[in-house]
């Protein structure tokens, strides 16, 4: 009797995306001097691998079994298009220099805390380094910058969960780089209290004051800056309801950034879409 049944699937993703995905495959194999006919999966093979792994988050010793490899070359083959997507994201220099060639009033910026397997690292005062307090779970932060509708442009390198939005955006030089940005061209950035003081270049909600009440002026502010803000939050759950790899990551907590990376080139793939 057989042990196993064998059933069709489709996987919510364009041809386009797929063959796009397994052309840079290819070209990326061509560069390493890859002999052919040494692979077990061809390049189309391994792009509609790491989109399962992506978009339906299908396990890797499942993907490995219905392509009758090992779960090791399954890994490798995932890192491989890892590497060859998250090299084709913008980097932030470039990601501003669209926005602004696009003419934005405004960009907005968000933080998420994508979650992870618990690993131990201890921080500073031997706190767990990566257990955001916030969100009670394990995790690492992530920096997106989207347009004024929330579509997103730029994805930040991983910080540890238990670093506060601000001190990941310094981190990364968000801060110097969006105040430049408003200084220069006069785009603002909007965001939450979660980058109070961040600088001039940020737009957020008034901090109401211990004791006190917000003068009318001041809440009619907050408003109007939570309303227009408020789709920044489309951009991660674009990426996330996206990607099912994104809504828990249990590999290595540094792989986020590539992750991550490598996410946005493909949503941007899907839609036709930079800025």
């Amino acid at each position: 009797m057989p042990s196993s049944i064998t059933y069709t699937a489709v996987l919510d993703v364009s041809r386009a995306t797929a063959e796009h995905l397994a052309r840079l495959l290819y070209e990326h194999q061509a560069r390493l001097g890859t002999r052919k006919d040494t692979r077990k999966l061809g390049a189309f093979k391994q792009a509609v691998l790491v989109l399962r792994w992506f978009v339906d988050g299908t396990r890797i010793v499942q993907l490995a079994r219905d392509n009758a490899i090992s779960v090791p070359t399954g890994y490798r083959y995932l890192h491989e298009g890892l590497i060859v997507l998250a090299d084709h994201a913008p980097d932030l220099s470039t990601a501003l220099e669209r926005a602004a060639a696009a003419g934005y009033t405004h960009l907005n910026l968000d933080g998420t805390v994508i979650r992870t397997d618990r690993v131990a690292a201890p921080g500073p005062n031997k706190a767990d380094l990566w257990w955001s307090g916030k969100h009670r779970h394990h995790g690492g932060n992530l920096q997106v910058i989207s347009a004024p509708d929330g579509w997103p442009i730029w994805v930040s390198p991983v910080r540890p969960g238990r670093e506060h939005d601000t001190t990941c955006a310094r981190a990364h030089g968000l801060v110097d780089a969006l105040n430049r940005l408003a200084a220069t061209l006069g785009v603002p950035t909007l965001t939450d209290l979660g980058y109070e003081n961040a600088g001039t270049g940020f737009r957020h909600p008034v901090k109401k004051p211990q004791g006190g009440e917000l003068a009318e002026s001041e809440q009619a502010f907050n408003k109007v800056i939570r309303g227009i803000h408020g789709v920044a939050e489309r951009a991660n759950a674009l990426l996330k309801v996206t990607f099912k790899a994104l809504r828990r990551v249990s590999l290595d907590p540094s792989r986020i950034t590539r992750i991550a990376r490598a996410a946005l080139v493909l949503l941007q793939l899907e839609h036709g879409r930079t800025t």
